[in-house]
């Protein structure tokens, strides 16, 4: 079994290459080429903690066959200053069924809701969207500037947090490791004023962005509020939205989100929610006005988790990374 760290995740998986393979899966996905229940997620009734244990088939040529991912949240992690999301992706060889390989996870994670967003972005935003709010400064921000700078030409980048120290090292990176200036902004609302292109990355679970927040036109990838209980839009933001989310199935059952405006009735409970995979498919239009307000709901899936997995390993054997340790009997 090959064992591979964070940083030869993310050598063996470029920004261009997680595209490609999240693309694929969310394609596969829609067409009916992946088994995926709805994930596991257990807490501890003890804290804030959360676990989550998510299996999956993908069927394909390549980047295909068994995996699973099983993350925690630990949201005092941020305090020691280690990732609040940890865990590990595991893939089975296709053929024998032995352990193929164990990825740390958080790596995974970063490179594959970036590159979802990013496909989403490339598939509902204005071709000259530009403008980019990002709200929050954590890993998913780090990573989600460099994903979207691969579908559109950022002329300008604002940025939003809560503390300001995490936010002026976020400045600092990307000015000297993506050679992109970011202006700090004091409010949500003032990050989000005009921007054609938004990106949410908070753990939160009051709202920070609101419907007057968002401009005509724009494409919001809300990333941060991925378990039930967490909403980074209130319910009048989603409902001036027109929503697709990565699995319908996955979004109906946890995504509060998505959610509130119903329960708020602000729209309808059978409100249509397209999947990116259908829009990639062409089975739904996308866009189809240049005002239209669009809002990509990332909860995750373990086929892309999956997939990015079995195209770790693939690189990672032509670079020769890795530690190969014997896992048989």
């Amino acid at each position: 079994m090959l064992l591979l760290s964070g940083d030869q995740v993310r050598e063996a998986l470029p920004v261009a290459e997680a595209y490609r393979v999240v693309a694929d899966v969310m394609r596969r996905y829609s067409g009916g080429e992946v088994v995926q229940p709805v994930r596991t997620v257990l807490s501890s009734g003890r804290d804030t903690s959360l676990f989550a244990a998510m299996p999956c088939h993908v069927i394909g040529e390549s980047d295909s066959g068994y995996g699973l991912k099983a993350v925690l949240h630990a949201p005092g992690n941020a305090a020691r200053g280690l990732p609040t999301h940890v865990g590990v992706v595991v893939v089975f060889d296709p053929e024998t069924g032995q352990p193929l390989a164990m990825l740390e996870g958080a790596a995974v994670t970063a490179l594959r809701t970036a590159a979802a967003s990013a496909v989403a972005t490339d598939a509902l935003a204005l071709p000259d969207a530009g403008d980019l709010a990002l709200i929050g400064a954590g890993t998913q921000a780090r990573s989600h500037l460099l994903a979207l700078r691969e579908v559109r030409e950022l002329r300008r980048v604002r940025l939003w947090n809560r503390g300001a120290t995490r936010a002026e090292e976020f400045v600092a990176w990307a000015r000297t490791e993506a050679g992109i200036d970011v202006e700090l902004r004091g409010s949500p609302a003032e990050a989000l004023h005009g921007a054609d292109l938004v990106c949410t990355t908070v753990d939160t679970a009051e709202p920070v962005v609101s419907a007057g927040h968002l401009a005509e036109g724009t494409h919001v990838n809300a990333v941060g509020s991925s378990v039930p209980g967490k909403r980074e839009l209130d319910a009048a933001a989603v409902a001036s939205c027109t929503v697709f989310v990565d699995s319908r199935e996955g979004a109906l059952r946890e995504s509060s989100e998505l959610a509130a405006p119903v329960e708020a009735g602000l729209v309808p409970a059978d409100r249509p929610l397209p999947e990116i995979g259908e829009v990639l498919l062409g089975k739904h239009p996308g866009r189809t006005d240049p005002a239209e307000r669009t809002l990509y709901k990332s909860l995750g899936m373990a086929a892309q988790d999956v997939a990015s997995g079995f195209a770790v390993v693939r690189a990672a054997r032509r670079l020769g990374i890795g530690t190969v340790t014997d896992f048989t009997c």
